[in-house]
């Protein structure tokens, strides 16, 4: 069962699905654009879809709060391999609530010197989050599928270009998930690394 994403909250992953959780995976799903089309002289107007380009990232880092990996579109796996990212779509577009990106991760893969893990979310093409149909993004359990937390974009995104979804993070040996929902603005995750440095 799902919990709502609300900011600052902390739960554990392993209490939270009633076990210990091995693979969890960040989904982000998205739909092109409605655009109007005038026509001409009043004539063939309409409705067309435009694309719209958002990015998932994961973000690696060591117990200093060195960004140490990245897992994103021009790097679809970490260096270590326990991370991997389905690939980038540049258009959106699908059934509402499917996925358009997913980054698998397998946790017990992740190196011990790996001490978190953010999530963020990027608007490459630049719309802001509202604008953008059935915008959201989750943090799911990869065995069976059950949603654990949730965040919609479309509702809560506003004009920003930017979030910081999660972030998981080891305690006392086990992994634990912060929701943070901080909004930024950036194309990339790299514009959005000042933001999340309060987080580490």
């Amino acid at each position: 069962m799902a919990i709502s994403l609300q900011k600052g909250q902390r739960i554990s992953l392993e209490k939270e699905a009633g076990r210990g959780l091995s693979r969890v995976v960040m989904g982000l799903g998205w739909s092109m654009k409605q655009v109007q089309t005038r026509g001409f002289l009043g004539f063939g107007a309409g409705t067309r879809q435009e694309a719209v380009d958002l990015d998932a990232s994961c973000l690696l880092f060591d117990a200093g709060g060195n960004l140490v990996d990245t897992v994103w579109f021009r790097q679809l796996e970490s260096r270590c391999g326990s991370i991997r990212h389905s690939g980038d779509d540049r258009s959106g577009g699908g059934e509402a609530g499917a996925e358009n990106e997913r980054i698998t991760i397998g946790l017990n893969q992740v190196p011990a010197t790996v001490q978190a893990l953010i999530f963020t979310v990027n608007s490459f093409s630049g719309e802001g989050f509202a604008g953008i149909p059935s915008a959201f993004c989750r943090i799911v359990d990869g065995a069976n599928g059950g949603e654990i937390a949730r965040f919609d974009l479309s509702l809560e995104g506003g004009n920003y270009t930017g979030l910081i979804m999660t972030k998981l993070y080891r305690h006392n040996d086990e992994w634990k998930l912060q929701a943070i929902g901080e909004h930024a603005s950036g194309r990339t995750f790299h514009d959005l690394l000042p933001a999340v440095r309060p987080y580490l």
